[in-house]
């Protein structure tokens, strides 16, 4: 391990431990490296790496302090790393997100507000009267899902979800543009889910959740499969 990232654990653990609070300031920089035993070069380097990271802000003239912590901005960086995923890891992507979306809509069934299910009714209307346009009827379907997950009440698996998708969003354009039955098959999908939200059927709504990332997985899979057949690797492409 680096000097860097020695230092990057002992900050990490100052935090883990409750010795740097949320929003906290942190000691001026040469009184930190005494603390810790480091050089003031090496601190530099690890507090610019934890504010990369969002762990840590740098305001000029003021200091450095610890962020909210919150996970919808630790986890920002998974977003980056999903965009840069090709071929078969693609489909561990959609197994990922199989296992966290229905359980997800399960838990917005016993959670969602009169108000998330008037958003949800909205994307689904906005999604009949786009059935002839694949990028806005996709557009709907990615918002419909964010209401989904918002619902739980749950940031942690709500950014998790949001970052999964943005893949997965895609690997639908590219269903729609190839399949011309996609877009009705994907309204229905989701109006058997909003049926189970409205109904506050957490059983219900995880079944309806799972049949339709179950579709999207198994169109995929087929996609692949005609793609490795042409001898060549197949990605999703980007957006239309």
């Amino acid at each position: 391990m680096s000097l860097t990232d020695q230092a990057i654990a002992r900050i990490r653990r100052l935090i883990r431990d409750g010795e740097l609070l949320p929003g906290a300031k942190l000691p001026p920089e040469p009184q930190l490296a005494v603390e810790l035993g480091l050089s003031r070069n090496t601190m530099r380097e690890a507090v610019k790496a934890l504010a990369v990271a969002r762990v840590l802000e740098i305001r000029r003239g003021d200091g450095t302090y610890v962020t909210s912590l919150a996970p919808g901005l630790l986890l920002e960086g998974i977003g980056g790393a999903v965009e840069l995923l090709q071929g078969d890891t693609v489909l561990e992507l959609t197994e990922v997100r199989r296992l966290f979306e229905p359980a997800a809509t399960g838990l917005a069934a016993t959670r969602a507000t009169a108000q998330d299910l008037a958003e949800l009714e909205w994307h689904l209307a906005a999604m009949r009267t786009a059935r002839d346009d694949v990028e806005l009827l996709n557009e709907h379907d990615a918002a419909f899902h964010r209401v989904v997950v918002r619902a739980t009440r749950n940031e942690t698996l709500a950014t998790l979800l949001e970052h999964i998708s943005g893949q997965t969003v895609r690997a639908r354009i590219w269903r729609g543009l190839s399949d011309a039955a996609a877009a009705g098959r994907t309204i229905d999908e989701h109006e058997a889910i909003h049926r189970a939200l409205v109904a506050g059927d957490a059983e219900l709504a995880r079944a309806a959740a799972l049949l339709h990332v179950t579709s999207t997985e198994r169109w995929l899979r087929e996609h692949l499969a005609e793609g490795e057949s042409d001898d060549h690797r197949t990605s999703v492409p980007p957006c239309p």
